[in-house]
């Protein structure tokens, strides 16, 4: 049988692959016979690769135990099967189609592939009834409700039953903050993402970052034979065994190739992998845009509620904070500390020496606060005026954090604050709080000046 002369009639990339059935019904490892010229250029990708002759083992090229799956069963069952991924940085449209063999033992698979920049809806469409309609009734219930965590929730309930699994999650990624979060079917539960890291001797972060090394450019694992993460990664091989994990299914969710989360199963319907991996393909196409949105929400909510400048919070977040402490509640502070802290002389540093210098003083008037009241609420409540809130403080701590917040700012070049403080217990009334404490910023601003009189005569100048 002539393979070479298959492959190279046919226009697109094609390869044929070959292995035996064992005595014992498993198979050997996957050789590759043939390959047209088109394909030959994927072995460029492995720059350790040898120079190709007919036979060689596919693993000497490439490792993709996705792929591996999808042949074996296509040359055991002589069933033709059709595959559309994310990998490598490209969307990989691959059909599998099953060759007569000339040897006993010895089965063999067509693999035809081809590489598009960005998805193609169309081909996601060739999915069988029963895919569809599971991928359907996922993203629906994806878009019907408003509140993220329950729709997530209630997405990998949907997944579990279509792995048949012990246990399903999705792990949700945020490369910016290098954050991570965890949500199964019961909402989300951050001392599970913190258990899971744990027992690989990781925070949640580089759990993320090694599964998507193990991952190696591929979209998915599904696997009963941990001998491929045994290689790749010891450690997350070790917390399986631990965990008495039979079988694994590690799924990348993407958007615009960017990593924002996982799908990850435990223990699940073998005999369904194909079924699970052509639901997964579509499936975590549309999760990754419904988490991408819902990111990219929470960064705008960080933006509007943060002075971008100080790093502080801004007063659009003072104010929603002073009106949750007016509608009062179970939740309000029992007592508060309020701290008012103008920053000295800004406007004459404007004036003088420019808005670079004055944004420089405003990013240290900002450092000095974090240092002092960083377990607290900082805001910056206006150009050169900052506001802190202190819930709960004892009255004698809120004292000495000003006197040292006082010391800090005296000793630092360049840097002077008025600064006006109160304790406030029982039923206080924030707003009157707040007043209170200004008043007694604005003697102390006076103060200042009556020391400092040539800077209040260069303030009143350049008002």
């Amino acid at each position: 049988m002539d393979l070479q002369f298959i492959v190279e009639n046919i226009e697109a990339m094609a390869s044929i692959f070959s292995f035996d059935v064992l005595p014992d019904g498993s198979f050997s490892e996957i050789r590759i016979m043939a390959v047209n010229k088109p394909f030959s250029g994927l072995f460029a990708l492995n720059p350790n690769a040898p120079e190709f002759t007919p036979g060689m083992p596919y693993r000497y090229f490439f490792q993709d135990v996705n792929f591996e799956a999808f042949c074996y069963k296509c040359g055991s069952t002589r069933e033709a099967l059709y595959s559309y991924v994310n990998a490598h940085g490209a969307w990989l449209s691959g059909l599998y189609i099953p060759i007569m063999s000339d040897k006993e033992g010895t089965c063999y698979c067509c693999y035809i592939i081809k590489f598009t920049p960005e998805l193609r809806s169309e081909e996601m469409t060739q999915r069988s009834a029963e895919v569809s309609n599971a991928v359907l009734n996922i993203s629906i219930k994806l878009h019907q409700k408003q509140d993220f965590i329950k729709s997530m929730s209630e997405t990998v309930s949907d997944i579990k039953k279509v792995c048949n699994s012990e246990k399903c999650s999705i792990v949700l990624v945020d490369k910016n903050d290098q954050s991570c979060s965890f949500i199964n079917e019961n909402g989300e539960h951050e001392d599970y993402l913190r258990e899971l890291a744990s027992g690989m001797d990781r925070t949640p972060y580089e759990m993320a970052t090694a599964w998507e090394n193990v991952l190696a450019g591929t979209d998915c694992l599904l696997l009963d034979d941990f001998s491929i993460i045994k290689e790749r990664d010891i450690k997350w091989y070790n917390s399986l065994q631990e965990k008495n994990i039979k079988s694994i299914v590690l799924f990348a969710i993407r958007f615009n190739e960017e990593l924002v989360g996982f799908i990850w199963a435990a223990n699940f319907a073998i005999e369904d992998m194909i079924k699970i991996k052509e639901t997964l393909e579509l499936t975590s196409y549309f999760i990754g845009a419904i988490i991408a949105n819902h990111q990219l929400l929470g960064k705008l909510e960080v933006m509007s509620m943060n002075d971008m400048l100080t790093e502080v919070s801004n007063r659009n977040a003072m104010n929603k904070r002073v009106d949750q402490l007016i509608k009062g509640g179970s939740d309000k502070p029992s007592a508060m500390g309020v701290v008012f802290a103008d920053l000295n002389g800004l406007k004459i540093v404007n004036d003088e020496q420019g808005h670079n210098a004055g944004d420089k003083l405003l990013r240290k008037a900002g450092l000095l606060l974090k240092t002092v009241f960083g377990d607290y609420e900082i805001y910056r409540a206006g150009g050169d005026e900052f506001v802190v809130l202190c819930p709960d403080i004892p009255e004698s701590e809120l004292i000495n954090k000003t006197a040292e917040f006082k010391k800090l700012s005296d000793n630092t070049a360049g840097v002077s604050f008025a600064i006006g403080f109160g304790h406030f217990t029982g039923d206080y009334d924030i707003v009157q709080a707040m007043q209170i404490a200004d008043e007694r910023m604005y003697i102390d601003k006076e103060e200042y000046y009556r020391l400092n009189p040539d800077k209040k005569r260069r303030h009143d100048n350049n008002v």
